[in-house]
């Protein structure tokens, strides 16, 4: 089956040529998103159409219609050029784009080699770990983008099913700051203690530890590069990556030949929050300004102030959100000019904040234990904006929030982890631009959510969280690191679906057999013939009855 393209000059409403296939809903659905991405935005009476062909038609578009001149031949789809083949598929989402690989064998080889899939992966997650550039079809020993698309995809599930539980001991005091470095499989936290211990996230082990700091650690970040932490003595401790290191990081101080240990000073308050990007350290302070450092030259680049206490901030693709006070700000980077402002987010100070990939949702958690989600604009300035969305899971504080695509998860006060999908407030939205960016379904100011689960019984004040492809790590006031693992569960569910249609089976077996006997008067005579084969013999059972009869006669003459 072939799609076809014509332009038609007619002032009727477009229809669809009769055909076998006409009533396939999925192929209806694809037709109208490749017309609408032909037409562009400016739709007129003589748009493009497309035509579906029959089976008998050719391939090549030489079947034309009835009273039909030559130039107004019908085209293959496949013979578009291919920049406007891509830019058609480029305007598709991935659940569209699925579908129309379903068309046909053509073009299910077209939309799974499309370079989108790579963007859709990126725009969720992230470059994956391990892959640089996952080859196409020529190259078997590598997956496909949209392979690895739908495997993510498939295991963002695991956070609904089982999980097990480790419990790392070592730090002495409260831990204030986890951070999971996926990429690595290294897990860091600090706290009251002024160390920063090193963990394993496979095995729960401590690799590492640093030496003492001489003061609370409140904020921990690291890419496969650099690590930074931050505390009440307002400098950045970091650490550079040493090539050839099973670790990456010697923050114990082993290294004698280097030294891959510095600080930057700048800041005249407690160092609360902290986050990487590529070129730059992002710093937040009590001193009430966000510091922006060149990771290059290890100097500050831009300040940013604040009119209360930096709580957290979150930068992505040339901005960088914060929260001060019960505010939230959204900066550009490279001007330091004020993009957005969200007055009174929080009934309180607005403790924490986390933003997806692309930074069009912003999520902050405040004092009043209530979450919201911010739908934010690319390239434009605006004042005191509406929360798509809110969720009030927690009685107390929201001390930390993190976000893995479509996973929220938020640590609070009250001893209890609550996870969020936000994947059904999601709407896709196509845009002018190829770069498809995800719109929210605005709820009512009043609505508020349910979040899908919740971690119960860990004591109280949870003050930090992390959640990575299928852990979860969060510390607190009772000194320990906690880490939910979900990497089985997908496997766990299988199995017991498994185990559920066997016992269902047979138990279907039992009730047909049931019913066959029970219908043909066998059931009775089976019963007959099991009474039969469990009681003694005749003989024997006439012993013990005239034995009953003698001792009743004994007794009666006595």
């Amino acid at each position: 089956m072939a799609l076809e393209w014509r332009a038609r000059e007619e002032s009727s409403p477009k229809k669809f040529v009769a055909s076998p296939w006409d009533d396939e809903a999925p192929l209806a659905g694809v037709t109208s998103q490749v017309s609408c991405a032909i037409s562009g935005p400016k739709c007129s009476k003589k748009s493009s159409s497309l035509v579906i062909l029959k089976r008998g038609d050719s391939k090549f578009g030489s079947a034309t219609a009835d009273n039909s001149s030559p130039s107004d031949q019908l085209r293959s789809f496949t013979d578009l050029p291919a920049t406007l083949v891509s830019e058609i598929l480029q305007r598709l989402d991935a659940d569209e784009l699925g579908v129309v690989s379903c068309v046909s064998p053509l073009l299910n080889s077209i939309a799974s080699d499309h370079s989108g899939w790579k963007g859709f992966y990126c725009e969720r997650w992230g470059s994956p770990p391990g892959v640089d550039a996952p080859a196409g079809p020529g190259f078997r020993d590598q997956r496909s983008w949209k392979e690895l698309f739908v495997e993510r995809e498939f295991r963002s599930k695991s956070f609904m099913g089982r999980f097990s539980i480790d419990v790392l001991h070592g730090h002495t005091e409260a831990v204030r700051a986890v951070f999971l470095l996926q990429t690595a499989k290294l897990i860091f936290t600090g706290g009251y203690d002024s160390v920063i211990r090193m963990w394993n996230m496979e095995e729960g082990l401590s690799v590492s530890v640093s030496r003492p700091l001489g003061c609370t650690i409140r904020a921990i970040t690291a890419d496969s590069e650099l690590l930074v932490a931050g505390g009440t003595d307002a400098f950045l401790q970091c650490w550079r990556a040493l090539k050839g290191h099973p670790h990456l990081f010697d923050i114990a101080g082993f290294s004698m030949n280097q030294n891959p240990s510095f600080r930057l000073w700048g800041h005249e308050g407690p160092v609360t929050c902290l986050a990487l990007d590529s070129t730059r350290i992002y710093s937040g302070s009590w001193d009430m300004s966000v510091r922006v450092w060149d990771r290059a030259h290890c100097k500050c680049l831009k300040i940013l102030r604040h009119e209360d206490w930096v709580w957290s901030l979150a930068p992505r693709h040339g901005t960088v959100a914060s929260t001060a006070g019960r505010d939230a700000y959204v900066w550009d980077t490279d001007s330091g000019c004020l993009r957005t402002v969200i007055h009174n987010s929080h009934v309180g100070n607005a403790y924490s904040l986390t933003r997806s990939r692309l930074g069009d949702l912003l999520f902050t958690g405040g004092e009043d234990g209530a979450i919201h989600m911010f739908e934010i604009g690319h390239n434009c300035i605006v004042e005191d904006v509406k929360p798509s969305a809110t969720w009030v899971p927690h009685t107390g504080a929201v001390h930390s929030l993190s976000f893995e695509f479509p996973w929220v998860v938020s640590s609070s006060s009250d001893g209890r982890v609550a996870l969020i999908d936000v994947r059904k407030l999601l709407k896709s939205g196509r845009s002018q631009s190829p770069r498809q960016h995800s719109k929210t379904r605005i709820s009512a100011p009043d609505a508020v959510e349910a979040p899908q689960r919740m971690l119960h019984g860990f004591g109280c004040n949870l003050f930090s969280v992390d959640i990575g492809a299928d852990r979860i790590v969060c510390g607190g006031e009772a000194g320990v690191v906690r880490i939910w693992n979900f990497s089985q569960a997908l496997e766990i569910a299988k199995r017991v679906e498994a185990l559920r249609s066997v016992r269902l089976e047979n138990r279907m077996r039992r009730r047909k057999a049931h019913i066959k006997m029970g219908g043909n008067g066998a059931w009775s005579d089976q019963c007959s013939v099991a009474a039969k084969r469990n009681q003694p013999n005749g003989e024997h059972t006439g012993i013990l009855h005239s034995k009953r009869g003698m001792s009743s006669c004994g007794k009666l003459k006595a």
